[in-house]
């Protein structure tokens, strides 16, 4: 399974960026997919994920500003970052979990500037 992640960039703070990750399969096969972050110095953590049933869940400091939705037609998963700060500053991982393995796309970089 391949996962390519598309989007990054540099927007001011405020501003919103959308990141998009695209599967080499059907993405109905996978439990869940979802999107984690790291910054320079820290552990990566998670962002959002979706279920295959229609859940989805934020981490704290995203909630209210961040949607991740998917368009099954086109095995893409998107997170919409709305009212970006600096400290959303990280490099952007698209995940994915079916019945047998986790797998890890390549990462976006998104940098705010203040």
């Amino acid at each position: 399974v391949q996962l390519q992640a598309y989007g990054g960039g540099l927007v001011q703070a405020g501003g919103s960026l959308r990141v998009s990750c695209v599967a080499s399969r059907n993405i109905f096969s996978f439990v869940n997919m979802g999107w984690h972050r790291q910054a320079p110095g820290k552990q990566r953590e998670l962002v959002a994920i979706t279920t295959s049933g229609g859940i989805t869940v934020y981490s704290d400091p995203v909630k209210g500003r961040f949607t991740i939705s998917r368009d099954n037609a086109k095995n893409t998963v998107y997170l919409q970052m709305n009212s970006l700060k600096p400290e959303d500053t990280a490099v952007y991982y698209c995940s994915a979990r079916d019945n047998w393995s986790s797998y890890w796309g390549q990462g976006t970089q998104v940098t705010v500037s203040s």
